[in-house]
This record gives structure tokens, sequence and C-alpha cells, in this order.
């Protein structure tokens, strides 16, 4: 078991966010011991049943507890928020990210504003979650108007002046990642991919690929309709108002008559509405950004 990893004050902060990982905590903070000496560590117990928290606390790392069970965003936020380093770099407790590739994220930050580990060819990667981060990827690519590598890669490093700027839009769930993504390619910000390869993980995972892949996709329309809303509402609305239309020199020709048909009206009256709603939240939308904290 690793003994005394200290925590000087530091430009760097390393998180990790942990909830019953008492099998695998112990070797994540034993791969970290080089970092001791000149990086902050700190682990987020998310009120685990388990020894994970006593475990953590044997190393000398800085351990901060949640009376009660959070979400794995919540605990990056508290980490985010107790941090002193001006650089955070946050990587999972369940032995999944190589602590040897941190210094490549390091490396890479430069002038950018946050460095994400893309999973490659060789990574663990349940064939269950695949069709979901699939379809996952193609809507945010579409949405954010680029492409995006890995959309929700726990392995990363970022300003911590940048992420506290978006802590009150993020969610306390699994998908503050998917969340601080969207948000920073949504605001103009740097962002670097590199490439990485993650291994399978110890013990067993708490994320549901049906219910936690539904929330996300509802949760990355919600994200983009905050910061570009008629990226999502335009559309819709040329998609009503082409219907409309449509419907309307069918029921023409079909029918031999010149006057709109009902349901026309409603669907070229819907496009209007949908349009304009998309106006207002767009204006909303930006008084929402503004940092408050």
């Amino acid at each position: 078991m690793p003994s005394d990893i200290r925590n000087p004050k530091s430009e760097i902060t390393i998180i990790i966010p942990a909830y019953n990982e008492e099998a695998s905590i112990a070797g994540v903070l034993e791969s970290l011991r080089e970092w001791g000496a000149r990086a902050e560590i700190i682990v987020i117990d998310d009120a685990s049943t388990d020894r994970t928290a006593a475990i953590a606390e044997t190393t000398g790392v800085r351990v901060i507890k949640h009376l009660h069970n959070k979400g794995y965003g919540a605990a990056l936020k508290t980490g985010i928020r107790a941090a002193t380093g001006d650089i955070v770099v946050m990587m999972d407790a369940d032995s999944e990210h190589n602590a040897e590739q941190i210094q490549r994220l390091l490396d890479a930050l430069g002038d950018y504003d946050m460095v994400v580990g893309a999973r490659g060819k060789g990574s663990n990667a349940p064939l269950l979650r695949r069709p979901g981060k699939w379809i996952l990827s193609k809507v945010a690519n579409y949405l954010a108007q680029t492409k995006i590598p890995d959309l929700n890669s726990g392995l990363r490093a970022f300003r911590r002046e940048v992420a506290i700027l978006f802590l009150h839009l993020l969610p306390n769930g699994f998908s503050f990642t998917t969340t601080l993504t969207l948000a920073l390619f949504k605001e103009g910000y740097n962002i670097v991919y590199v490439p990485i390869v993650t291994r399978a993980r110890v013990g067993s995972s708490t994320v549901n690929p049906i219910r936690d892949g539904i929330n996300t996709l509802m949760l990355i329309v919600r994200v983009v309709a905050l910061f570009d809303p008629l990226r999502v509402f335009f559309p819709t609305s040329i998609a009503l108002f082409l219907i409309g239309i449509a419907y309307w020199i069918w029921d023409v020709v079909s029918r031999a008559r010149l006057n709109i048909p009902s349901g026309a009206v409603v669907l070229l009256v819907s496009a209007v509405i949908v349009f304009m709603f998309g106006i207002l939240a767009d204006q909303v939308s930006a008084i929402r950004r503004e940092k408050y904290e």
C-alpha cells in the first residue's frame, strides 16, 4: 500500500473522484507517487460505503468526503473548488487511466484551455456502451458544429479559472465531462486532443448504459440550446415550414382547390412560433451565460 504522498502547494492539482473504489484506489495513488512532490493530489470520496476514503487517507493525499452521495460531477466540482493549482488534471479512480499519460496532457496544454485524452485503438470499451456512444458522438458533432474525438473522456487537464466559469451549468451526474466539453466548444475556448489508451477498470461500474445514455442525449440538447439555441430551434422551424408548404401543395394537386388547408395553417404558424421562441431563447441564454459564482 502506498504511504505518505505529499500535497505541496503547486500550480498543478490532480483530482480523483471516487465512489466505492477500495479495490483500485491504492493502485491509482501508488501510480501517482512521482507526482506527490510536484502536484497537489485530492481524492473526493463521494460518500463511499466501503474503505475507499480510509485507504486514500493512509497515503497522505488530501481527502475530501461528501456526507451524501452526490454524483460524479458533484465530486469533480468539489475538487475544482478546493484545488489550489492553476491547472487541474482529472482522472478516474478505477485504474482505467495510466498516470504516465498525465505529462503528455500537460506538455500539450500550452496556450490551450483544455487538453483531453482521446481514447484510441486498444482502449477498453464495453460493447454494450458503443452504440450509445456512437449516437451521442454524432449528435454532439452536429450540434457543436465540430468533430469531437472523445466527448466524455475522464482524463483531461484544464485551466481552473476557465472551469470555474461554467460550474453553475455543469451537472452533478456522470455527464459532467460531456457538458464541460460542449460548453467550452460553444464558447470558443481552445481545446486539443491527445491520444491515450485506457485499461479495463477494476471493480464494477455504476453507470447504467440505457438510463445514463438517454440522460446524456437530453443533456446535449439542453446544453447546446443554452449556448446556441438557434441551432436547435431554427432547423425545427424550417422543417415545420417546409412540411406545411408541402402539405398545402399536395392538397392543391390532389383535391384541385386553392384554399389552404387547416393542417397547413397549423404547421406554418407553428414554424413562425418556434422561430420566435428561438430568438427569445437566444436572448435569455445570453443572460444566463453571464458569470456568477
